[in-house]
């Protein structure tokens, strides 16, 4: 029964497709593309695609990517905002088919006796010409390692997704066939074959191991020896994806889900992992929530997660235990994400998250707040790829016109002064427009341009040195490399670094290198205060992080010094609620208050203030006797 007549054309409608979230249609009329959506009272959005009349269209689900495909003989890659990202140049023949594979990283394209497999980006991996006639349309299998088509000469076309080419420091991999992988040690020429009993469906090459996955059984190999890989069976037939990261042990340590699993949207943008932590952004939780089986298989130096087929909204877990972290609570962004990433190194309170959103600015996020204060950083904008090194805590950004590499991108959370000073840019011409950060390994940076084509730059190797002396504790050793590069980059890591550690000689000398005199003297005048809680408040408020600051105070039982850090912030209902709260110093608080209000001529309008100034007096000898105290008491305990 017609439910409804979604839209009517003076022209035929030659293909529609689905929006990702499925509250959309996108349909083609003559040489144009209608996005329809179907809530009501929603304009459609219109746009002029081709030249010829449009023939076929696909929208992918993962990555929000349109390709429509017409008798101008050309084939064109759009967003869902009816941007052109692609246009392939002219054909023989009008393109008459075209698909995306579930994964949403390749699609296939049909014409009169060709076939086409293409990246998501638009360039061309491969070209076959069977003698089919027109292909008038393609499918793929679930696993998007096969497509079929249907052909104009009454045949269907079958063909399998072959020379697929991995890369990882100097190691290659190649799928030659469906059950064959070949090896090469690109540093002494050493081959290796490897012949597998089932079809290949998914490989994955990282962190010295190679995993792959045939229909029924998965294989894990080392690097070290090709010969004994770790094999058991899967329960699922289909695997959709493969994220590697480092870790211990061979076994199942853990299989998180969660209810009204969509594993058709993950992607390699929308799943991260590290040793400790996996982060799934949830699509359908920009309306309610779901995610999908993962199943965590720990091997020797092996952590990889393998999602099985059978919003806003980010989630977290355990990767060791599954448990959901922050009480299953996920940490939410008010904007569609498009990317997320996890730093691999370090220890697991110091966790942070790069997310990218629909608006493409990259935001950082520590982990250990998410549910919490969730106090997120923004640290750019127009930022279309990014990339974690492997061995730092280093983040590469793409912009539209320069490549950023972000040394010390936490130190945004130490003081936010040291983002600038701890960042490189180079200009973006050589990589062009909407290119890809393929892998960071080491200083190595290799980019993938629109056309297919590689590009490799590198980076000071320094920056990542300064990371492995911090986290191996050796402040000598990593103050001796700061004066033998004597670079303002690496001074400025450094200070990041030992303000974080709260390492106080090492941050007044490199904050002293980088001229930053204020911050000396106030890193003096910290070293002098007797009490070490005091001492961590202080350099929490030297990055800016007064709730911090109060936090650790607090704690401590330093109420007077909790109350004067909000005095000194003007943040006066605070301190006289802390003052209120613990009895003491009330009087300090409205005498602060007096002469704040005073000096800029102000009348007190608060209804707190003003009730307590009518109940306390306000001595400021008294007062001056009652800090001072304070102050003895402090000096008088013994130094921790």
């Amino acid at each position: 029964m017609l439910r409804s007549a979604m839209a009517q054309a003076s022209v035929p409608i030659y293909s529609a497709a689905w929006s990702p979230d499925s509250d959309a249609i996108l349909y083609t009329s003559g040489t144009s593309l209608i996005i329809k959506p179907l809530a009501p009272n929603s304009k459609p959005i219109q746009w002029k695609a081709h030249d010829g009349i449009i023939l076929k269209v696909g929208w992918n689900p993962n990555s929000g990517l349109i390709v429509s495909g017409a008798e101008d003989t050309r084939y064109k890659v759009w967003d869902n905002f009816g941007r052109q990202l692609y246009a392939s140049s002219p054909h023989h023949h009008p393109i008459t088919s075209v698909s995306w594979s579930p994964d949403g990283q390749l699609f296939a394209v049909g014409s009169y006796n060709t076939i086409r497999l293409c990246d998501k980006a638009g360039w061309c991996h491969s070209l076959e010409k069977p003698n089919t006639g027109s292909i008038f349309n393609l499918a793929w299998s679930t696993d998007g390692t096969q497509v079929a088509g249907a052909c104009g000469n009454g045949h269907v076309l079958f063909a399998h997704i072959i020379d697929k080419h991995l890369e990882w420091k100097n190691y290659e991999a190649t799928i030659i066939n469906k059950t064959t992988v070949s090896l090469r040690n690109v540093t002494n020429e050493a081959r290796e074959k490897l012949e597998l009993r089932d079809r290949i469906i998914n490989v994955s090459l990282s962190y010295n191991h190679l995993v792959v996955v045939t229909s029924t059984q998965a294989y894990i190999y080392s690097t070290r020896n090709w010969n004994t890989p770790i094999i058991f069976d899967l329960k699922e037939a289909s695997v959709s994806l493969i994220v590697q990261a480092e870790s211990y042990e061979g076994r199942q340590i853990s299989a998180p889900k969660w209810q009204g699993m969509r594993t058709d949207v993950i992607s390699q943008q929308t799943i991260s992992l590290s040793n400790d932590t996996v982060a799934i952004r949830n699509k359908a939780d920009e309306k309610a929530s779901n995610l999908p089986d993962i199943i965590f298989i720990v091997t020797s130096l092996l952590l990889f997660c393998i999602i099985s087929s059978s919003s806003v909204a980010v989630y977290l877990f355990d990767a060791t235990s599954g448990k959901p972290l922050n009480d299953g609570k996920p940490w939410m962004h008010k904007i569609e994400i498009k990317t997320i990433a996890l730093d691999q190194v370090g220890q697991t309170k110091d966790r942070k998250m790069a997310v990218v959103d629909r608006n493409s600015d990259l935001y950082l996020v520590p982990i250990q707040r998410v549910g919490g204060m969730g106090r997120e950083v923004k640290l750019g904008g127009m930022i279309h790829s990014l990339k974690w090194c492997d061995n730092a805590n280093q983040l590469a950004s793409l912009h539209e016109s320069a490549l950023v590499i972000w040394y010390y991108p936490a130190v945004a959370f130490v003081d936010r002064d040291l983002l600038m000073l701890t960042m490189w840019r180079k200009d973006g011409i050589e990589f062009g427009k909407n290119a890809e950060i393929d892998s960071f390994l080491e200083n190595t940076i290799t980019i993938r341009r629109l056309d297919g084509s590689i590009v490799t730059t590198s980076v000071s190797p320094y920056p990542a040195l300064l990371h492995s002396y911090v986290l191996a504790n050796k402040w000598d050793d990593a103050l001796r490399l700061a004066r033998f590069v004597k670079e303002d980059t690496v001074w400025a890591c450094l200070a990041g670094f030992a303000t974080s550690a709260k390492e106080l000689e090492t941050a007044e000398i490199a904050y002293a290198a980088i001229d930053e005199a204020d911050k000396v003297r106030y890193i003096q005048y910290i070293k002098e205060i007797p009490v070490k809680e005091a001492q961590q408040a202080e350099m929490a408020l030297l990055g800016g992080h007064i709730g911090d600051a109060e936090s650790i105070l607090l704690q401590a039982g330093l109420y007077f010094r909790a109350i004067i850090l909000n005095i000194n912030t003007y943040q006066f209902e605070r301190a006289l609620q802390l003052a209120i709260k613990y009895k003491t110093h009330v009087d300090t608080v409205l005498a602060y208050r007096m002469r704040y209000t005073n000096r800029f001529g102000k009348k007190e309008s608060s209804k707190q203030f003003l009730q307590y100034e009518k109940e306390v007096e306000v001595n400021w000898d008294k007062i001056q006797e009652k800090i001072e105290e304070e102050y003895q008491m402090e000096r008088e305990k013994p130094r921790s």
